[in-house]
């Protein structure tokens, strides 16, 4: 079996640490920086000829991360690399999937075919916004869902499971919702239908389900302004919720979405580090790690074992 190399760009880099602790190896030597321009410069400073590798990079915030992702990507495809596998665990322009209205691009598409023709090989990434932009790439793409993190931390928070109910804040996430109240314990659902004027700001009309004197959990993707999670916990609180908290993913925390956490009927508000922090934080927001499960799919990806026992 090749060796096994794995590098990060800036976006991430703690979490590319956690994996690599995982996982046993040192983090990939490479420098990345920017000449005075703002152009980015990037020099492998290891042989990776011949070499299994993976880069970790989120795309957010996309303008920079994504470029800096293509550069490096370049960087080990002339370097030789033997394979090149690109771990995503936030696809930025996933929202960007389809034309939805005249005149207007199909970014994703557009960031797949970046990717492509920088030199991946390989992708894995974790709860695409949209799960079809698999089919944007030529290439073999491993999805990866957080939800056995999500689980594992529900279910040591104790919850009262004859009173808890698990929550979908639109039809299109129900899906997900179903299938992490079914690994919980075969828990209820329930739909918040809402309707959305424009872009980034959401209208909660109702709740289907029974929430009255339930405990819910409101499961989501993407955090970003954080209108659809307040507007979703305001709507079930006036329909009779007793207690609200929510896991998100991926965690943009755009203009004041913390405030509107901290406004919000919600307790507790559990993300994962697919995005890190940085500096926006709260009393109510919790991190959980998706770094062992990236780590155990690199593992199987580099060992060529199967990694559908990673898919719930």
């Amino acid at each position: 079996m090749d060796e096994m190399k794995i590098f990060s760009g800036n976006s991430n880099r703690q979490l590319a640490e956690k994996i690599c602790e995982y996982i046993g190896v040192q983090l990939g030597e490479i420098f990345v920086s920017r000449f005075i321009d703002g152009e980015i410069c990037v020099k492998i400073l290891e042989n990776v000829r011949g070499k299994d590798t993976f880069v970790i990079q989120s795309t957010h915030p996309p303008a920079e991360n994504l470029l800096e992702l293509l550069i490096i990507l370049d960087a080990l495809k002339r370097a030789s690399a033997k394979r090149i596998t690109v771990v995503i665990p936030y696809y930025g322009y996933a929202r960007q999937d389809k034309k939805d209205e005249p005149r207007t691009p199909i970014s994703a598409k557009l960031v797949a075919d970046l990717i492509t023709t920088a030199g991946a090989h390989r992708i894995l990434s974790m709860d695409l916004h949209a799960e079809q932009i698999q089919g944007f790439f030529n290439l073999p793409f491993d999805h990866l869902y957080a939800a056995p993190v999500i689980i594992e931390h529900i279910n040591s928070m104790n919850f009262d499971l004859s009173e808890l109910v698990i929550v979908s804040p639109d039809p299109g996430r129900a899906k997900r919702a179903r299938g992490i109240a079914k690994r919980i314990g075969n828990m209820p659902i329930a739909i918040v239908d809402k309707r959305r004027p424009s872009p980034n700001q959401s209208e909660v009309m109702n709740i289907v389900g029974d929430v009255k004197n339930k405990t819910v959990i409101l499961i989501d993707d993407i955090i970003d302004t954080g209108g659809t999670l307040a507007g979703a916990a305001k709507a079930l609180k006036e329909n009779g919720a007793k207690r609200i908290f929510s896991y998100v993913t991926h965690p943009l925390l755009s203009g004041d979405c913390l405030k509107k956490i901290e406004d919000s009927p919600i307790e507790k508000l559990v993300i994962t580090d697919t995005i890190p922090l940085k500096n926006k934080n709260s009393q109510k927001i919790e991190v959980i790690s998706v770094a062992k499960l990236l780590g155990e799919a690199i593992i199987r990806i580099h060992e060529e074992r199967s990694v559908s026992t990673l898919f719930i």
